[in-house]
């Protein structure tokens, strides 16, 4: 297991990346790409890979909002090569608004024959009109919109405004407050929510979040002074998806579409061009599990997909297993996160913990639970709702779940999962 180090303090100030706007890590330079929805073409993920093999360290990071990062940039210049090129491949609309386009949308909707409305011309409304609205540029880069199609998926992952199909409901930090609107009008309440949050909010833009306002839901709703329903009990955060699987599996499914996973969320430029090329529509969508979902009509598609590294398997060990970026990429991390969980994964196919073993048990609500590893008490890039988490203490880690720790390390959180000690 790596060596310990110090860590380094948080900064206060909202320093989340854009693609103009670097953020200086310990291997690099790192720029962020938003793609509302998860939304991009074939012939745009191949410009990211270029710019990743020539400016960045070669690979492409999928997050758990559904965007691509490329680290490890050199210097400002190589920064401003990289924006060029993202610009002109149409992923940098706007430069005021490029940090504030998170949005979270159902990854499959309008796509599997599921959920109870295709949500996908609301991703493009919704971006636009928060593009043109110019006070919402004030947003954190960190504050989320989402628009669930109604199978409730992405619900329950964390976004600030999150639009919920068949329901008509807008949820804020997660709580219904009676707040309604049919689709047709739901993007306008959403960008009406976001401008009520400034408001409440005034000038305190340290906080962030609506889930960072004292009271916040219950505030923004007054601000609004709209008419509000009979709020529905709250979703547990633990239950099956509706109308479809949560996380979309691995794999070739019976619609004809094909998810790949990427091992712990990191995409080679190679992995990315050949996602690009087997796709038979203009269409790829990054989801918030660090998969990519493509039509593909070719019969070797998933044996070319298998070859070039991505996961394609739902039995693989590496499914349902992330990390942040550890040692030696962050200058907080206490551990080679990355390096610790492959090794953990190793032992499990050798016998430690078998992969199928660690596949079998630890569900919630018909679902296996995630494994995160991090490198510090940040948490970086957890996952939404309930997980396996391990965390790097500097001498070891602290494996946590359902309310519970413990020490160990990334194999015990493996254990735990197929334990079912959640």
């Amino acid at each position: 297991m790596s060596a310990p180090a110090t860590p380094s303090p948080r900064s206060p100030e909202d320093r989340c990346p854009g693609a103009l706007r670097a953020h200086q890590a310990a291997d690099g330079l790192l720029v962020r790409v938003r793609l509302p929805g998860g939304q991009l073409r074939p012939g745009q993920l191949r410009v990211l890979a270029d710019v990743a093999d020539t400016d960045g360290d070669g690979t492409l990071e999928l997050t758990s909002r559904a965007n691509l990062q490329i680290r490890g940039l050199a210097d400002d210049d190589a920064v401003r090569r990289a924006a060029e090129r993202i610009a002109a491949a149409g992923l940098l609309p706007t430069p005021t608004h490029e940090r504030v386009r998170n949005l979270l949308a159902s990854p499959l909707s309008g796509r599997d024959g599921r959920g109870r409305l295709d949500v996908r011309p609301m991703v493009r409304d919704l971006d636009a009109a928060l593009r043109g609205a110019a006070d919402l540029a004030s947003l954190s880069g960190r504050f989320l919109f989402a628009l669930d199609d109604g199978r409730y998926d992405v619900t329950t992952l964390g976004a600030d405004l999150c639009w919920v199909a068949g329901e008509d409901a807008l949820r804020l930090a997660g709580t219904d407050t009676g707040l309604r609107a049919g689709p047709a009008a739901a993007v306008e309440l959403l960008i009406e929510a976001a401008r009520a949050f400034l408001r409440v909010r005034g000038d305190r833009s340290d906080l962030w979040r609506l889930a960072d306002l004292p009271d916040g839901p219950a505030r923004v709703t007054a601000a609004l002074g709209r008419p509000v329903a009979q709020p529905d009990p709250p979703l547990p955060a633990d239950g099956p998806a509706v109308g479809g699987e949560a996380v979309p599996t691995v794999g070739v499914r019976p619609d004809g579409l094909v998810v790949a996973g990427a091992r712990l969320g990191r995409l080679t430029a190679g992995q990315a061009r050949e996602l690009a090329e087997l796709a038979a529509t203009d269409e790829i969508i990054i989801t918030p599990w660090r998969s990519v979902v493509l039509d593909s009509t070719r019969p070797d598609t998933v044996g070319r997909l298998a070859t070039a590294g991505l996961l394609v398997e739902p039995s693989s060990p590496w499914r349902g297993v992330s990390a942040c970026t550890g040692r030696p990429g962050c200058a907080s991390a206490l551990a080679d996160v990355r390096q610790d969980l492959t090794d953990a994964l190793a032992d499990a196919a050798t016998g430690a913990e078998t992969p199928a073993t660690v596949g079998e048990g630890g569900t919630v609500g018909g679902r296996m639970l995630p494994v995160h590893v991090v490198g510090c008490d940040r948490c970086c890039g957890r996952p939404a709702g309930p997980a396996v988490l391990a965390v790097a203490t500097g001498s070891g880690y602290r494996i946590e779940a359902a309310g519970r720790s413990w020490i160990g390390n990334p194999s015990a959180a493996l254990a735990a999962r197929a334990e079912g000690r959640q």
